[in-house]
């Protein structure tokens, strides 16, 4: 069929046509904004999940909500920045969400404080003033130049959202892959947003994440888990999964006969990117409506080069030999969790010389702890990927520190 009408949008993070199965979470959002633009508290969220469910699509439908709303929208994709960088950037959004909230030339005393606050925190970035804002607005003392990246952020987060909430408007901070971001940038950012909270103000932090973020958060401050809810997004269930198929062709007058949809959705475990790639590939090679179970075996061995070549690909190739090793190790025992100590015992090694190895891949974001012990794919079927790229399991000889000579 014409790929210029291919209705499938399998790209990281680009919004389907039609966003279904987390209605729960955008209606928590909904509420969220309206209870602060009316002076009330709740809990923020961090959306939780592996990748491919779709945390980034909802992300961005948070902010088109907020727009909607006249909220400000700060959008962040956290990256493993030290805090000069982490700085840098805040300040830069928060400078442009002012400018936004009203043009200079109409700012009231509480703006002008507000952007003084601004510049407070950004100088703070260096002081020996290699990098500012470029605008002339003279920093506040005492205010966002402690030195301290929480007192600092909790300064400044206080100081726009007053500005706002004279307006009549509001802030929303969206953050992706909040995983990235350092133990003190989270911790600031938790604590700023608790005094914002107990200040009543209209401003908040959305966050979306890999599944280890609410352990994450509580670590970095204990009262996290009653600040912020937690939701876990997962896989589409299947009536979901069906409309998330069948609603974007037929919008352009395709439809498919019931046993393709079954299929498509088995194969696929209804994880929304999988059903957009598969839906993709299908729409190229399917000859028109409707679209049956022949077309979707035929588009199959397309659907999987792409996603080896790309989605889990691009991860396998960040990976050094003994990480490949210990991933390798893990999708032989299986899809689940696995213990440690039995991938371990696979690769013929101890549990505490791998130790490191297994935390580099949880800090690249490849594996999680589900609990304590275990560790766990980031990555949907990304088990079947490493038996299909790693056809044999080879371990690499752990290298052994070197022992300080007896004196």
């Amino acid at each position: 069929m014409d790929s210029v009408l291919n209705p499938y949008t399998p790209n990281a993070g680009a919004s389907p046509d039609i966003v279904v199965g987390r209605e729960e979470q955008i209606r928590a959002f909904r509420t969220l904004l309206q209870r602060l633009a009316r002076g009330k508290t709740h809990q923020s969220m961090v959306i939780t999940g592996l990748r491919g469910v779709g945390k980034t699509v909802l992300l961005n439908e948070f902010g088109d909500i907020a727009r909607s709303e006249r909220w400000e929208v700060v959008e962040i994709e956290a990256s493993k920045h030290d805090d000069t960088r982490f700085r840098q950037n805040m300040a830069s959004l928060l400078k442009a969400t002012l400018l936004r909230l009203s043009p200079r030339a109409k700012w009231t005393d509480r703006m002008r404080r507000a952007a003084a606050v601004v510049t407070s925190f950004a100088l703070s970035v260096d002081q020996q003033g290699a990098w500012s804002l470029s605008w002339d607005v003279e920093a506040a003392e005492g205010f966002a130049d402690h030195g301290e990246l929480g007192m600092d952020l909790t300064d400044v987060l206080v100081a726009v959202g007053e500005a706002a909430q004279e307006h009549g408007r509001g802030v929303a901070i969206l953050i992706d892959e909040v995983q990235f971001l350092s133990a003190r940038q989270l911790e600031a950012l938790i604590q700023a947003i608790h005094k914002t909270v107990q200040r009543k103000l209209p401003i908040t932090f959305v966050g979306a994440g890999l599944p280890q973020i609410a352990e994450l958060a509580g670590d970095a401050k204990s009262y996290a888990e009653r600040l912020f809810q937690f939701p876990k997004i997962d896989s589409l269930d299947e009536g979901s999964a069906r409309e998330a198929l069948v609603e974007p062709s037929r919008a352009e007058g395709v439809e498919y006969e019931p046993d393709a949809v079954a299929l498509a959705i088995h194969i696929t475990q209804g994880y929304p990117f999988f059903l957009q790639e598969l839906g993709y590939q299908v729409w190229e090679i399917a000859e028109g409506s409707p679209i049956t179970r022949a077309d979707v075996l035929d588009a199959r061995e397309g659907y999987e080069a792409k996603l080896d070549a790309s989605f889990f690909r691009v991860r396998l190739d960040r990976a050094t030999p003994l990480q490949t090793a210990y991933m390798r190790a893990m999708a032989q025992l299986g899809p689940a969790a696995q213990k440690a100590s039995d991938v371990a015992r696979l690769m013929g090694r101890e549990s505490t010389q791998l130790g490191p190895t297994r935390a580099e891949l949880i800090d690249m974001g490849l594996l999680y702890t589900p609990e304590h012990g275990y560790a766990a794919f980031t990555v949907p079927d990304f088990d079947k990927f490493m038996m299909r790229a790693v056809p044999t399991l080879m371990v690499p000889e752990v290298q052994k520190r070197k022992r300080r000579p007896a004196r």
